[in-house]
């Protein structure tokens, strides 16, 4: 017999599609497995650096014997938040200069969502953010701490606009009418799956609409050095909240961030929390024993922060490939007769529409009718993930593009 929460916590993976089972045809590569399954397009990494990564590691990075040890690693020690603060004051530029204090680093920015789950609301109580909208937050804020994901109904073209607030006004008005208490508002900037970052204007609303009503305001950042030129109209520059002028009590602004996404190290686990609230700050120093990074983990990062020189080289050479990728990735898409969100330049993936595809709907609803597409290509080896980032419209899916192109060639033709 298990707990309770252990029961509900488990049946989560009977959820359909939400897990990736591949059975013994196992993972796709193209030298030992040919005949596998392709899931590296539903996996946001950046496969596209790695080898001048591992370079670097090999040759610069020396792992000393203190990180063997409980206390390097504690929320980060202390180089790793230092370096930090430095490398975004010096990219995102925030309106008040930002020190190591402020930083806290945990296991991965994953856990670092749980943490700040834990730390602002109480279970039955609601996080707040707009469709679509990176599936995975269900799971990182409701799995164990039992916050409830409340989704402002948003159309792909007018979630990022400044008018997006008004909605949220409708959505925490009936939210409370539904017994649920909003504690927070939930953004992604550059936004995941859209692949676009917010205007100015949309994150001054923001602020405003959270200070009015005394909500917290936390901005996923992960993806702001994962940028590019796209040459496509329209598209706004990433903009961190920090670098504006705050219209909102600091105690109730947060920043995500982590080295997942920019720095291609999904592995490392580093996730950092950037906030100027004394209370959130006690609040994860008495949880993070159970999500401290690891001790080699903090020295890599601080080794790849405190290179000042070859980080901004990487940083640009990882933004020209990820732009080269979506160009070459987006221009096979049109030829292939596939629509797909525009107006993009960050992040790791493309927002698809693969309505066309989906069978006529006799009554079996969106859900399974995005599922049997879903089981069609995985029939031809090709995994797709149905309805994970929650689209108002049916058929959409996140594809991720930033993979080696002989991968991406494959999953193409498959």
């Amino acid at each position: 017999m298990i707990s309770k929460r252990a029961a509900i916590s488990s049946s989560d993976l009977d959820i359909p599609w939400r897990y990736v089972d591949l059975g013994p045809r196992g993972r796709y590569d193209p030298d030992t497995n040919p005949t596998g399954v392709i899931t590296q397009f539903t996996s946001a990494e950046n496969y596209l650096v790695q080898d001048e990564l591992a370079k670097f590691i090999k040759a610069k990075v020396e792992i000393p014997e203190q990180a063997l040890g409980y206390s390097y690693s504690t929320a980060g020690g202390q180089r790793l938040p230092a370096a930090l603060a430095a490398h975004l004051n010096e990219y995102w530029k925030p309106w008040k200069p930002l020190s190591g204090d402020d930083i806290r680093i945990t296991g991965a920015a994953t856990a670092l969502h749980e943490i700040l789950g834990f730390s602002v609301a109480d279970p039955g109580q609601g996080i707040m953010t707009s469709r679509p909208y990176y599936g995975r937050f269900e799971l990182d804020f409701g799995l164990k701490v039992g916050l409830r994901i409340v989704a402002a109904d948003t159309p792909l073209e007018t979630c990022l606009q400044p008018d997006v607030v008004d909605v949220f006004e409708e959505t925490l008005q009936r939210a409370k009418a539904g017994g649920i208490e909003v504690r927070a508002l939930l953004i992604v900037n550059p936004h995941n799956p859209l692949g676009r970052c917010y205007p100015k204007e949309t994150l001054s609303a923001l602020m405003r609409f959270c200070q009015k009503h005394g909500i917290h305001l936390i901005s996923d950042e992960i993806y702001s050095f994962s940028g590019f030129d796209s040459a496509e109209p329209g598209t706004h520059p990433f903009t961190s909240v920090l670098s504006l002028e705050p219209e909102i009590d600091g105690d109730l602004l947060h920043v995500i961030y982590g080295m997942a996404k920019d720095y291609a190290v999904p592995g490392l686990r580093v996730g950092a929390l950037i906030t100027r609230n004394q209370a959130l700050l006690k609040a994860l120093k008495s949880v993070v024993r159970f999500h401290n990074p690891s001790g080699p983990s903090v020295a890599i990062g601080t080794a790849m922060l405190e290179d000042r020189v070859w980080l901004r080289s990487f940083i640009k050479l990882s933004r020209e490939r990820v732009g080269d990728a979506y160009t070459y990735f987006t221009g096979r898409l049109s030829k292939m007769g596939v629509k797909y969100l525009s107006r993009v330049n960050a992040g790791l993936f493309v927002f698809v529409d693969l309505s066309p595809w989906l069978s006529e709907d006799v009554g079996q609803g969106q859900t399974a009718r995005e599922q049997e597409l879903a089981q069609r290509s995985l029939d031809q080896g090709f995994f797709l993930q149905p309805g994970e980032e929650h689209a108002l419209e049916p058929g959409w899916y996140r594809l991720v593009y930033t993979v080696e192109r002989r991968v991406m060639d494959e999953g193409l033709r498959r």
